[in-house]
């Protein structure tokens, strides 16, 4: 079955729509024809022209509904009066409904009241059923205005629900937008904070670095500069990619995202910036552990579990870089069956704040990314020196 186009489910033009009602009051109008040809007591011309006035201004309810409404409702009364036709209250209850859907005056009108009396009306009629011929005239003829109260407090009740469901439809959908537009600026603002923190971190420590030993140790400067150059290409790949990705409207080339596969990239320009690092990857599967960097057994992590650790560790790493270097410093990536964990540790001060008011952002980007998997994450000094993060990431294989 093709789905595309579904015939219930698809919207309808304004041009579709006044074209349904005006069937709508076509075939109302042939249908109270048929009924006013045996109402003897109005003239020829009445019964042609008062079941068609009824029926063929509903094709105008859209354009104008309060009108139609009034002018349905004054004939629906007069046809009820001479009882011509018993359901002539349909027609205002057709024109009805668009007025409750486009009024504005809110809870000024009594819908709960409205929709109580319409069915206390329609239970009282189907309960008393028809009346004896030897009751009184009044009841005898209860049944057609309880049968209006019906209709019209009904069409009123319905159309306020539909106007009610579609105001809180469109206010939920403006807060999910809302939602998606502040989650993925949050999203954005940890990627350019990630990509830009780490190089440039990296470039500013070597710059000092290249700065203080220019004029006594020429060599050290060139290896420090030669950092410093390998750092500002890796971040301007980084942010042409990331740009590029935010100015197409296309679907984006599908580059390799970084991920566990870089982290010896990362400890590689860390130990440049005076770090001695220390790396553990392993995977425990069972009674098997072991050093499995590239194996297969890593693609079974999902690419954003594999993305969170990189970006993980390169926060970690960057701090350590701009806080405690030159220091000695712990990496370890351990990943079972179903947890991935992260701890960096360094033996530099346990100091991971600086007096600007920017600070702090990495430890809250890291913290976001772990707790969109919903797994625990941990930062702080440890006893007497040092700094420790750690993060634990739970995830469901790549089958």
């Amino acid at each position: 079955m093709d789905d595309t186009h579904p015939f219930f489910a698809r919207s309808l033009s304004r041009h579709q729509l006044i074209m349904f009602d005006a069937l709508v009051g076509l075939f109302l109008g042939f249908t109270l024809f048929t009924v006013t040809l045996h109402a003897t007591a109005m003239p020829p011309w009445m019964r042609i022209a008062l079941p068609f006035a009824l029926g063929l201004p509903l094709a105008l309810r859209r354009l104008w509904p309060l009108p139609v409404f009034c002018f349905t409702l004054v004939l629906a009364v007069y046809a009820v009066l001479v009882d011509a036709v018993g359901f002539a209250y349909l027609a205002p209850a057709y024109a009805l409904y668009v007025v409750a859907l486009s009024d504005r005056r809110g809870p000024a009108i009594p819908t709960s009241a409205i929709a109580a009396v319409s069915l206390a009306a329609v239970l009282g009629l189907t309960m008393a059923g028809a009346p004896h011929d030897t009751a009184p005239n009044w009841l005898l003829h209860l049944d057609q205005p309880l049968l209006g109260i019906g209709a019209l407090g009904g069409a009123w009740t319905v159309g306020r629900a539909v106007q009610e469901r579609r105001f809180f439809a469109a206010r939920d959908a403006e807060r999910l937008a809302a939602q998606a537009v502040t989650e993925e600026r949050l999203r954005i603002a940890r990627e350019l904070h990630d990509v830009v923190t780490h190089n440039v971190g990296l470039i500013a420590v070597k710059a000092g670095v290249a700065n203080h030993v220019l004029a006594t140790k020429p060599e050290e400067a060139h290896d420090a500069l030669r950092v410093i150059e390998t750092a500002s290409r890796s971040a301007l790949v980084e942010m042409r990619h990331l740009l590029g990705v935010l100015r197409s409207t296309a679907v984006p080339d599908l580059v390799p995202a970084p991920g566990l596969a870089g982290i010896r990239g990362l400890v590689g320009q860390a130990r440049l910036a005076g770090v001695d690092v220390e790396l553990e990857l392993r995977i425990e599967a069972g009674d098997e552990e072991g050093l499995r960097e590239g194996a297969e057994e890593w693609q079974r992590l999902p690419e954003g579990v594999a993305l969170s650790v990189y970006r993980i560790v390169q926060e970690a790493l960057t701090n350590v870089v701009k806080h405690a270097a030159p220091a000695r410093c712990r990496v370890s990536v351990v990943a079972d069956s179903k947890n991935v964990r992260i701890e960096v540790t360094d033996d530099g001060p346990g100091r991971r704040t600086l007096p600007s008011a920017g600070a702090g952002h990495g430890l809250i980007g890291m913290r976001e990314r772990v707790m969109m998997y919903g797994g625990s994450f941990e930062a702080g000094s440890l006893p007497g020196r040092g700094f420790r993060v750690f993060a634990k990431l739970p995830y469901e294989e790549v089958k």
